[in-house]
């Protein structure tokens, strides 16, 4: 295996669960040791190459970790019952305690930079999987970007915006995603949605999330007069951008719901998964919208 040096091997096997899981450093930068924890099938044989959902955990920028039970429990899910290999990794978490945080009081220039390392992480954190892929038994062909709140502002940057916030593309010209997975997430500029890099998607987003917007509005709704004002545009627009390119989609909209909508929907991974399943392996086109209206 690659990068022998910097892994930091846990092996933990657990009748009960039905997967392995090991832990790696894929980065290190500064005063941050970046980790990801890798589960597989129990019964993962040595032939084997599975897909991926590689997820970014939420939490402002500021806040979780990778090991947080629902983000934890998706990717155990995504190894025990569909047969994929499940990463969830660390990243720089650049707005903890820092004394504007992420909102209105948080600078534009400090939120671009924001959006900009995270995205970084996470391609480094995907170029450590394709570089290892034998000995993780991973097809890289078959990587699903995945993330809710602020860990899917951070993966949709990195699918749709590589070409704006990285300088030296060509170190992740090996790096590609199969599809995408997010829950509450915007990014930065829509316009970046291209035809060449539009992929299958599954979105969750409430139209009345006041954090991060369903459609193209300022992030947390900031006054245009306060310092952290920036342009988002939600699932929405991205949704939109993909129906433009004739691209694969399963937009689940939540009239009136806010950002808990962010939650993992763990109860309906099995058409999560069957939504890949049929557009990343079978290769087909599928475009579906589905309208839930909260409980009040």
């Amino acid at each position: 295996m690659k990068n022998i040096a910097i892994l930091l091997v846990l092996l933990i096997t657990s009748g009960l669960s039905a997967q392995n899981m090991e832990t790696y450093i894929y980065s290190i930068k500064g005063q941050d040791t970046l980790r990801l924890d890798v589960f597989t099938p129990k019964n993962i044989k040595k032939s084997d190459s599975l897909p991926v959902l590689l997820w970014m955990h939420g939490g402002g920028f500021s806040g979780s970790h990778r090991a947080y039970p629902d983000d934890q429990n998706l990717v155990k899910y995504a190894a025990k019952e569909q047969n994929y290999i499940g990463v969830s990794i660390s990243y720089r978490l650049l707005r903890k305690n820092t004394a504007t945080g992420f909102g209105c009081d948080c600078t534009k220039d400090d939120k671009m930079e924001t959006f900009k390392q995270a995205a970084i992480d996470y391609l480094d954190a995907a170029k450590f999987l394709v570089e290892n892929a034998e000995s993780l038994h991973i097809d890289a062909s078959k990587i699903i970007a995945g993330g809710s709140s602020a860990g899917a502002e951070g993966i949709l940057n990195a699918v749709f915006m590589k070409d704006y916030f990285v300088a030296n593309k060509e170190a992740y010209n090996n790096v590609k995603f199969a599809g995408l997975f997010s829950c509450a997430g915007a990014v930065v500029d829509a316009r970046y949605i291209t035809e060449e890099n539009a992929i299958p998607a599954v979105l969750y987003h409430g139209t009345e999330d006041q954090l991060v917007p369903f459609a193209s509005a300022s992030h947390h709704f900031c006054d245009p007069k306060k310092d952290g004002y920036i342009m988002l545009d939600g699932s929405k627009i991205i949704s939109e951008k993909l129906q433009e390119f004739e691209a694969s989609y399963y937009f689940n909209i939540v009239k009136g719901g806010g950002h808990e909508v962010a939650r993992i929907p763990i109860e309906e991974m099995d058409k999560i998964f069957n939504f890949f399943e049929r557009t990343v392996i079978n290769d087909e086109v599928i475009q579906t919208k589905i309208i839930k209206t909260t409980e009040k």
